[in-house]
């Protein structure tokens, strides 16, 4: 139960620093988790970012410090991170629905934001369709985003959808469409985070790259030797997948402590078919080793 435990030490290290300027970064070097993981599983299991499970509970002891009444505004915003008496006030209208001064005069509005607890029932977690496999290097091919872990999850469909649509509407040059087709680039989607603690990753849409042209605005990227549990998904997307991702950090990796993340990256494969298919195929691949 390594992996719960790590993300409760998450949780006390965050509320024991909230007043201090901690990022994902010292959170996961706090509990030795990389801080690619340690972000995208915390946001699985509580549906919040690290950044945004501070700023809510900041947000929640500052309506506290308003409604006692025992400091002012300027002072409040310098306390709990913010820059300028204005960004704070924005910050907590945002969030509780009503300014500071409104607070004071209507403290049944705040927002409770309380610490979280977490709970974890293992079940199915070795059920699952998945397979341990060591790959030598290779090398994709494809489109690089760079994606903020807040809004990850709006931004990535959103890319793939620019991505179709340039194909459908036949915009793509010859050479980049030749490269789509020759190297089935869309097979994979990959997080890559080579700047830990840093808020953002980088994405690629991809395909294997075995040699050739690399069409203007595209690059190449060398995935590394490595073992990888293969996660197998059958549905439409993106249900399929989210659902899997889901049971990986819920179930698999508290039922497998002896496996840890060995890089700050993961791949989705896609089966170049229909994906809105009931019998549509996918996979998640994320590299581990055993501790």
């Amino acid at each position: 139960m390594e992996w719960t435990e790590s993300l409760k030490r998450s949780i006390n290290f965050m509320e024991n620093h909230l007043l201090e300027d901690i990022s994902p970064n010292d959170v996961a070097a706090e509990v030795h988790i990389s801080s690619f993981y340690l972000q995208k599983g915390f946001s699985i299991m509580t549906g919040y970012s690290i950044g945004e499970y501070i700023r809510y509970r900041r947000l929640y002891l500052a309506a506290l410090d308003v409604i006692a009444g025992s400091a002012k505004v300027i002072d409040l915003a310098y306390r709990y991170g913010y820059d300028t008496p204005e960004s704070f006030t924005k910050a907590f209208s945002r969030f509780h629905g009503v300014s500071p001064a409104q607070m004071k005069k209507t403290s049944n509005k705040i927002h409770t934001f309380l610490p979280l607890k977490i709970t974890v029932s293992v079940q199915g977690g070795n059920d699952m369709d998945y397979a341990v496999e060591k790959m030598n290097v290779f090398s994709v091919i494809g489109y690089e985003y760079e994606v903020r872990y807040d809004d990850s999850y709006q931004t990535i469909p959103k890319l793939w959808d620019q991505f179709c649509e340039h194909s459908d509407r036949g915009d793509n040059s010859p050479e980049v469409q030749q490269a789509i087709d020759i190297c089935k680039i869309g097979e994979f989607g990959i997080c890559m985070d080579d700047n830990p603690g840093g808020g953002t990753f980088h994405y690629l849409i991809a395909g294997h790259y075995n040699g050739g042209p690399v069409p203007e605005g595209m690059k190449v990227f060398e995935i590394p030797a490595a073992e990888w549990a293969k996660f197998h998904c059958t549905g439409p997307l993106p249900g399929s997948l989210q659902a899997v991702n889901t049971k990986i950090f819920k179930e698999w990796l508290p039922g497998n402590p002896d496996y840890e993340f060995s890089m700050n990256m993961n791949i989705e494969w896609y089966s170049m078919s229909d994906c809105s298919q009931p019998d549509y195929e996918s996979e998640i691949w994320i590299p581990v080793k055993r501790k």
